[in-house]
C-alpha cells in the first residue's frame, strides 16, 4: 500500500472502519449520501503502522492521546491513561492493540478527522 493510501494523502476518501461502532457507520453511510465511495480500511482486522498513525495525527495535528479509546478497551491496565504516558507508549501499544484507536478516522485531501462526533467528517467531503 502506497504511503498517500496509508494517510489518505491522495483524492480519495478512506475510512478507518470498525463496523461493530455506531458512529462508525453513520460516518460510512454520510460519505456515501454525499456521493462518495470511501475505501474503507477495518483496522481492526489490518492493524496499524507506527507511520500510518504518525501521519494521520500530523495531519490532523493531534497527539496519540486524542485519539485514544479508553472505553472497552485495555488501555487503563496498560497505564496508557496515566498523565505521563509518553506519545511513544501510546503508539507502540497502538499499533499492539489496534483497539485502542478512537473511531472513526476519516482521511481525504481536504485533511484528517475523527468522526466523533461525526459531523466532524462533514468539512472532509
Amino acid at each position: 500500500m502506497a504511503k498517500s493510501d496509508e494517510t489518505g494523502g491522495n483524492r480519495e476518501i478512506t475510512i478507518f472502519h470498525n463496523p461493530n461502532c455506531s458512529t462508525s457507520r453513520k460516518a460510512l453511510q454520510m460519505i456515501r449520501d454525499a456521493g462518495a465511495e470511501p475505501k474503507v480500511v477495518e483496522y481492526l482486522k489490518t492493524g496499524w503502522t507506527r507511520p500510518q498513525l504518525e501521519g494521520l495525527l500530523a495531519r490532523m495535528g493531534k497527539r496519540p492521546r486524542d485519539i485514544l479509546r479508553v472505553r472497552g478497551t485495555p488501555a487503563e491496565e496498560l497505564g496508557l491513561t496515566r498523565p505521563d504516558a509518553s506519545d511513544d507508549e501510546i503508539l507502540d501499544a497502538m499499533t499492539q492493540h489496534p483497539v485502542l484507536v478512537e473511531r472513526p478516522i476519516v482521511a481525504s485531501a481536504k485533511g484528517v478527522a475523527l468522526g466523533r462526533p461525526v459531523e466532524a467528517i462533514q468539512p472532509l467531503l
